[in-house]
């Protein structure tokens, strides 16, 4: 039978990986609400945690920007009532409150477990490149790092990580290194069958990547 880690907990597996994640406090009263997103510095940003609601934006169990104490209070309220409105028995951890990240190119990397070659790890740029472009590539773990830049250099939007357009370089590095990180906790963690990490942020070059979400499922 399998289980659903939540991006807290997720999270949590990844960075002991030294995989960067944007990480977070989870909070489980409105008492801590406040001393917790203050903490942390507006603007954050809030996010039901539960095994049961899996896609969290759809739900309404994610608040972005939020600004004050005031506005903070009302998110944790008005989340946990669409998380029970979205699913009455669902269990929650808690409500995690994470720092607003600074916009980036985003990415998608993630890991499937295939019953004949094992597990594939697998990458595209966000939104569209992957909703509807299906505009990705695989490899098979273990991966060297020749293998994660070819990874990166076959998805066709890859020139706008380069540069594309006048735009900044991306740090193409932390997505390597992202990569390479992943083959290792999957090759570890064989009990892994399903992993996303959507989005992976990336920034101008030399300033590297962060993973937003996170999402892994074990048998």
């Amino acid at each position: 039978m399998s289980r659903i880690l939540t991006e807290y907990e997720a999270s949590k597996l990844l960075s002991e990986y030294r995989i960067p994640m944007i990480g977070g406090s989870l909070v489980n009263s409105v008492e801590e609400v406040a001393r917790t997103a203050s903490a942390i510095g507006y603007p954050v940003v809030m996010k039901v945690m539960s095994p049961d609601i899996l896609h969290k934006s759809d739900a309404g169990c994610v608040k972005v920007g939020i600004s004050d104490e005031k506005e903070a209070e009302r998110a944790y309220e008005e989340l946990l009532e669409n998380a029970r409105r979205y699913k009455a028995d669902a269990k929650i951890q808690g409500i995690l409150i994470q720092k607003m990240a600074e916009k980036g190119t985003e990415t998608i990397i993630g890991v499937v477990k295939d019953e004949q070659f094992g597990h594939v790890l697998m990458f595209g740029l966000g939104g569209i490149f992957v909703e509807v472009l299906r505009d990705v590539s695989f490899r098979v773990t273990p991966i060297n790092r020749r293998d994660a830049l070819e990874m990166i250099n076959e998805v066709k939007a890859s020139k706008i990580l380069y540069g594309a357009r006048g735009r900044s370089a991306s740090d193409v590095n932390s997505i390597v290194e992202t990569l390479l990180k992943l083959s290792e906790l999957v090759e570890e963690h064989p009990e892994i069958v399903e992993l996303d990490i959507n989005p992976f942020v990336v920034y101008e070059e030399g300033k590297g990547g962060i993973g937003l979400d996170a999402l892994i499922r074990i048998e």
